[in-house]
């Protein structure tokens, strides 16, 4: 079985706070990630002997989610967050390609442990690496994904970060850029 359940929650001081849970095939646990969005998040697994278990387990977490007043937020409420870096060639190298991997799996980890959201995909062209990130909140991606970038020495001088509502995706607006005043461009 494969699949992730995802919830959120504002508690009464309007911090948001996140669950999920999934079932890892490779080491046989059922996993449950929680924490306050943003903040490296606190991780739980119990070992399933038989599989045939997991469905039962997902559902009492998505009912315990429901209970305790977490919910999915739908696509159409989260923010499309762009990280763009500038490359040297217009239609991206083998160096670019081997770059565009290693963002993608250091963006993936960053936010995926933090509550922050999902990689959605990559492209590279006109001489840009963009990383598409689907995230709850605009402003925590954005410090984590500069922190990443930073921390994985993606070459920080170069990255450009950008967001828009999921539901009008040609409404980027620069919330990063190595220099001011600079529009963005996909």
């Amino acid at each position: 079985m494969s699949g992730i359940i995802r919830a959120y929650k504002r508690d009464d001081e309007g911090v948001l706070h996140f669950r999920e849970a999934w079932y890892d095939d490779e080491d046989q646990q059922f996993v449950v990630n929680h924490g306050v969005v943003g903040h490296q998040s606190k991780t739980d697994e119990a070992n399933v002997d038989d599989e045939s278990a997991v469905e039962g387990l997902m559902a009492a977490f998505a009912a315990q989610c429901e209970e305790d007043g977490y919910a999915e937020i739908p696509e159409s409420e989260q923010f499309w967050v762009v990280a763009q870096i500038a490359l040297k060639t217009k239609d991206g190298t083998e160096r670019d390609r081997h770059l565009e991997r290693k963002a993608k799996a250091a963006l993936t980890g960053e936010l995926a442990w933090r509550g922050l959201g999902v990689v959605d995909r990559s492209e590279i062209g006109n001489g840009h690496l963009n990383i598409f990130c689907l995230c709850p909140d605009v402003n925590k991606a954005v410090n984590a994904i500069k922190i990443c970038v930073r921390g994985e020495d993606l070459d920080f001088t170069k990255l450009t970060v950008a967001a828009a509502p999921h539901s009008d995706p040609t409404a980027f607006r620069v919330k990063h850029s190595p220099k001011q005043g600079v529009g963005f461009t996909l």
